[in-house]
């Protein structure tokens, strides 16, 4: 091509010219042959702006030279997605108006008419520039164990650094992929600058499949921010199973898929260790966990004062909330609460509980004198909030949709916990 002014003069860009055989053409004699369409070599009407490396937070352009038109212009990434872009109305120019990703390579088709009658077509390929700073996404729940949790298990993300702008906290939203099998209509809900969670608006159905991803790698978050590596992660939700501690009548009531399974006599927290009131999530579960008042402010040496090796330890809040045995509080356990703000029960209870428990589950305390259970910080108290005030702390300001296929169904029957 001789004219540097098309895209064979670009520096550091690729071409690839596609241009096709000039089309055999039949006329009868007398007829004037130049009037019918004929192929050109396309790369001399057009300029690709793309030099070098191309800036993704920046717009890509192809301008047809003068007296050209242009008649459809392609760029497709490695992934075969299409980038969006719209052609001027006077066809001689062309501008991407969907994200480039950050060090991606992408290839370019272009279709051009000479208006002579000359249509050609040409390719070229060229590079965005590498990200300086990339968002990473360390998903959660870690399903790395058996990867079946409890109807109440909430997803999870925490970002490699805080995402302030609104604009932005909506492409990290849109980079976040939750599918499920079934599907059910959940939202992303933004705890602070780094964390979000999801949760559907009922609880997970039994038996659900779920996928997340993040999925923004290369993909423009905020100036000079990009998308980095992809990561995901699978789960199963397993049987409905749902705890009411009642801190009136001294009672624990577990229900499995809403039937009525047991009901055991516990003790809760006395007068100012009172149990939070509220919907909470098991965080874990201990065979035997060391328990020392000092570390909910108790003064060693005091009246109040504990050490203590406790058995079959359910865990329901970070700051040390547990379902366990307390075997020296059975004479009080269905009569008074006596406890440091923990739900106490039989050595023989604790452990059933235990074994009929998994992560993820409900546990529900009503009737009690204490404080309602936080939304965050201190456990999942995230079904202490109305849905409409959660989809309200989306970016995107909308519930969504998980369909679409969550990996392979589980198999036939209902999830049993593992023992």
């Amino acid at each position: 091509m001789a004219d540097r002014r098309g895209i064979a003069g670009l520096g550091g860009i690729s071409l690839a010219l596609a241009v096709l055989a000039p089309l055999a053409a039949c006329s009868s004699g007398g007829e004037d042959d130049t009037a019918a369409p004929h192929r050109v070599d396309a790369g001399p009407l057009v300029h690709l702006s793309a030099e070098g490396r191309a800036d993704p937070s920046k717009p890509v352009t192809v301008t047809a030279v003068e007296g050209s038109r242009l008649t459809d212009v392609t760029v497709v990434g490695p992934d075969g997605r299409v980038v969006a872009g719209r052609l001027a109305d006077d066809q001689h120019s062309w501008q991407t108006t969907g994200h480039l990703k950050a060090g991606t390579a992408y290839a370019v088709r272009i279709s051009a008419d000479d208006g002579r009658g000359g249509r050609g077509d040409t390719t070229a390929n060229f590079s965005t520039l590498a990200a300086q700073r990339l968002l990473t996404a360390k998903l959660g729940p870690d399903s790395s164990g058996s990867g079946v949790y409890g109807v109440g298990q909430p997803l999870t993300v925490q970002l490699s650094e805080a995402v302030k702008d609104p604009q932005a906290r909506q492409e990290v939203e849109r980079a976040l992929t939750v599918t499920s099998q079934p599907a059910v209509t959940g939202s992303w809900y933004w705890v602070d600058d780094k964390d979000l969670h999801f949760r559907p608006e009922e609880y997970w159905p039994t038996g659900t499949t779920v996928a997340l991803a993040f999925e923004g790698t290369g993909s423009r978050i905020a100036d000079g921010l990009y998308g980095g590596d992809r990561s995901s992660l699978r789960l199963r939700i397993g049987e409905r199973v749902e705890s009411v501690i009642d801190a009136g009548s001294h009672e624990l009531t577990l229900k499995r898929d809403g039937e009525v399974v047991r009901t055991i006599p516990v003790t809760t927290g006395k007068p100012g260790f009172d149990t939070r009131n509220g919907v909470k999530v098991v965080l874990g579960q201990e065979r035997s966990v060391r328990m020392n008042g000092e570390t909910i402010g108790i003064a060693a040496g005091s009246t109040e004062a504990y050490d203590l090796d406790v058995l079959w330890a359910t865990r329901v809040t970070w700051s040390g909330e547990y379902v366990h045995a307390a075997p020296w509080s059975v004479d009080s356990q269905g009569y008074a609460n006596v406890s440091h703000g923990c739900t106490g029960m039989s050595t023989d209870n604790a452990k059933w509980f235990y074994d009929n428990t998994r992560v993820g589950d409900l546990v529900t305390v009503v009737n009690s004198q204490g404080a309602e259970m936080e939304p965050f910080g201190n456990g999942f108290g995230d079904w202490n909030v109305s849905w409409a005030s959660w989809v309200k702390h989306s970016a995107l300001g909308q519930p969504v949709s998980t369909t679409g296929p969550a990996g392979q169904a589980p198999a036939a029957g209902i999830i049993r916990p593992e023992v």
